[in-house]
């Protein structure tokens, strides 16, 4: 089985040496995404977790679809936040996000930083049915 890397400008470009996800075997695994506005390249939500959060979520459905896959496909998340005090109000756009679906298995933890100053980093692992 080939690899296969996805990239489309709807979500920030990769700023390292990494695809924006991998599709491999069926599966789609999205690197993390920040709240970084794909247009501009610049972080969204000046430090609003719930700003940031809808952004990265914004970005990952874009890499998801890209890969065609969508919300109701992701099986794994994980959600890296600096500040665990900030988890109820990053959690409150989660559900939102995954309202009406059966939402993924999830891994929450704190960080001692993030790129380009962010509040939260989210990845995603999702199946791509066929």
């Amino acid at each position: 089985m080939t690899k296969k890397p996805i990239e489309t400008n709807r979500a920030p470009a990769a700023i390292g040496p990494y695809c924006q996800a991998i599709v491999h075997g069926g599966w789609v695994y999205c690197s993390g995404q920040i709240a970084l506005d794909p247009d501009h390249g610049q972080m969204v939500g000046g430090g609003d977790i719930e700003a940031e959060t809808r952004q990265v979520l914004q970005n990952l459905e874009a890499v998801l679809h890209k890969a065609g896959a969508s919300r109701g496909d992701v099986v794994k998340a994980n959600v890296y936040l600096m500040d665990m005090d900030e988890f109820s109000k990053m959690n409150q756009v989660y559900a939102v996000f995954f309202e009406g679906l059966v939402p993924p298995a999830r891994a929450t933890v704190q960080v001692a930083a993030l790129p380009k100053g962010a509040r939260v980093e989210i990845d995603f692992i999702a199946k791509i049915e066929g």
